[in-house]
């Protein structure tokens, strides 16, 4: 794990594999941390790529920016974090909440984009419904803190029937919940009540796009999916079988397969 300090936080990340050809930065969802991605880093590590895993601020090794953390501000940390490393461009993919995150990020970084990877995300605007529901959900966590909410919403983020079929996966979700520190989750939560809708920006993408959905996702049903799919001209969109909101975790080879065949035929 390596440190880097920015914007008045101090960002937790790992690079491995920096003298892989492409560098890919995943962005993990909310409440998780860089630790969702390992199944990936170590295929595409394999594969010869470089791997960068940061820990939004507010989540796993990173410290916590209280009040309020828009979408913008974790974008443009990821800028930071790239022009720390030296890297100018990158494959920037997220999952969930890190989705929206990578759409921020080609909103206003879009020079340093070589590809898009959307996992399981939404490009709507908030409602006014939604907005309520994560200032509600915000203040919660700040009183009873993440335990009660995780345990609520492990069927959903994997896939009912995994949390049964996959126990270890279930429990590394959990763990990552648990885990993460309830002021930065708040911060995330009130930051991303007030998110743009990607529309259309999405429709002005000119770098290779992969959507990806796991066919069993509650909270970002196939029809989000195959809506990017819609809006961003040539992307490519793939449904995993027996997964949720998370399939890179839940069905991590089926993932990783579509994920490399993608690179492999769009980026050589």
């Amino acid at each position: 794990m390596s440190r880097f300090a920015v914007g008045g936080a101090t960002l937790a990340f790992d690079d491995v594999s920096p003298g892989g050809a492409t560098p890919v930065v995943l962005i993990h969802g909310h409440p998780f941390n860089r630790t969702l991605w390992a199944p990936q880093t170590d295929a595409l590590v394999a594969a010869g790529y470089r791997v960068i895993t940061p820990d939004l601020r507010g989540y796993g090794d990173s410290t916590v920016t209280p009040g309020e953390v828009l979408l913008s501000r974790f974008a443009d940390d990821l800028a930071a974090l790239l022009a720390h490393l030296g890297v100018g461009s990158a494959v920037v993919g997220g999952v969930s909440m890190g989705g929206q995150v990578a759409m921020e990020f080609h909103r206003r970084h879009r020079h340093r984009i070589r590809a898009l990877v959307l996992s399981d995300t939404s490009a709507e605007a908030e409602t006014d419904e939604g907005k309520r529901f994560r200032n509600n959900l915000a203040d919660r966590l700040l009183t009873e803190g993440m335990d009660g909410y995780a345990n609520e919403v492990i069927d959903k983020m994997l896939a009912a029937y995994n949390v049964s079929a996959l126990p270890e996966v279930a429990e590394h979700v959990l763990g990552m919940m648990r885990a993460t520190d309830p002021w930065g989750a708040a911060a995330a939560l009130r930051g991303r009540a007030q998110r743009p809708h990607y529309g259309e920006t999405l429709g002005t993408v000119a770098v290779p796009t992969l959507v990806v959905v796991g066919a069993d996702d509650v909270y970002t049903p196939v029809a989000e999916a195959k809506a990017i799919g819609d809006l961003v001209p040539d992307a490519a969109v793939s449904v995993i079988d027996h997964a949720g909101h998370l399939p890179n975790a839940e069905q991590p080879e089926r993932f990783n397969t579509v994920l490399l065949e993608f690179l492999h035929a769009r980026l050589g």
